[in-house]
């Protein structure tokens, strides 16, 4: 019936009524998103990361079974960008990455305390604010980012809405340009996974996690969802033109990757 109608509708008409309701789907997300205390104080401090890592390069770290393949000892001294539950390599690692980033509000809800504990800048999609308790330190309070599900954009400036593309690693190249990186290094971004079946769909991991680095990542009894890897793409490609457009650009180095958006690059040799 979709397409039907898309055939049938002129593309600037069609793109009007899509933006529209996606527009009007935001709504109750408003005001909060903009005014709630700790979103003005993480407007404040996107305002002073605007393009603090101006002509640098940048690694942003998927957790994709590759990384037991990748030497990241080599990271220690680089600007990094890490997601979700990679935070349980830190001990191993012997150093933490620069910045943590969290889209999925079922991480969030299993391990808010684990994020709340990391001396690192943590950056969380506002709808899981909830999680975390009024009474903490606001240094302790992670920088909320107003992202949404729908209006497929890319975001040179995080301070506003920011489009998620349907994985994390979208936010990350987000505010990775937020902040003036020149070249984002793709690593872990496998873009494969064991586990198969409806996107975005609920499941509980009855055992040792095959579809991450660790084992433990998300072990047995675990809530998580299934990957949209056709949105994600999207959301990718969106990143390949802004920084193109800018004379910047996103490389993959994952070792093995399945993802066929960016350039490749071999990853011992940027070192």
């Amino acid at each position: 019936m979709k397409q039907t109608i898309k055939r049938i509708v002129p593309q600037p008409a069609w793109n009007f009524v899509r933006d529209t309701y996606d527009a009007v789907r935001r709504i109750p997300e408003l005001p909060d998103a903009y005014l709630h205390p700790w979103r003005r104080e993480s407007i404040r401090r996107l305002a002073d990361l605007k393009d603090v890592h101006k002509g640098k390069r940048a690694f942003i770290i998927g957790n994709g079974p590759s990384l037991k393949q990748t030497d990241l000892g080599k990271l220690k001294n680089e600007i990094t960008f890490a997601m979700n539950r990679f935070y349980l390599a830190f001990p191993d690692l012997g150093f933490m990455t620069s910045y943590i980033c969290v889209t999925n509000d079922l991480v969030v809800e299993q391990f808010a305390a684990d994020l709340a504990a990391l001396p690192i800048p943590k950056f969380i999609a506002w709808r899981s604010h909830r999680h975390f308790s009024p009474q903490l330190p606001l240094n302790q309070i992670p920088t909320f980012i107003y992202t949404s599900y729908t209006g497929p954009r890319f975001a040179t400036d995080a301070r506003g809405r920011v489009w998620e593309g349907a994985t994390v690693t979208n936010l990350a190249l987000q505010l990775a340009y937020h902040m003036g990186v020149e070249r984002a290094i793709l690593i872990g971004v496998d873009h494969n996974f064991a586990d198969k079946g409806q996107a975005n769909k609920t499941i509980i991991s009855e055992g040792d996690d095959q579809n991450h680095f660790l084992p433990n990542y998300f072990g047995k009894g675990v809530k998580w969802q299934l990957p949209d890897l056709d949105t994600s793409e999207i959301g990718y490609a969106f990143a390949r033109e802004a920084y193109r457009r800018a004379g910047r650009e996103v490389v993959d180095a994952t070792v093995g990757g399945k993802l066929t958006i960016f350039p490749k690059v071999d990853y011992n040799s940027l070192f």
